[in-house]
């Protein structure tokens, strides 16, 4: 599994899990936009953690220079 994504990529895929993580905890969002957003900050936080978005593959896209 090469990586194809670059570093701002993974950062702003951070950035915007640790965003939804607060509105949950702020009780901004709930029920099930919170799961669904949830899901998908879990799936940023792990994409940029191994550094490879396996949607970008199918494409032969790449972030990473």
């Amino acid at each position: 599994m090469k990586q194809n994504m670059g570093s701002m990529d993974r950062v702003i895929r951070v950035v915007v899990a640790v965003v939804i993580a607060a509105l949950y905890f702020t009780n901004v969002i709930s029920g099930t936009v919170a799961i669904i957003l949830g899901v998908l900050g879990l799936i940023f936080v792990l994409t940029s953690a191994i550094g490879f978005c396996p949607l970008y593959a199918p494409f032969k896209l790449s972030t990473k220079k």
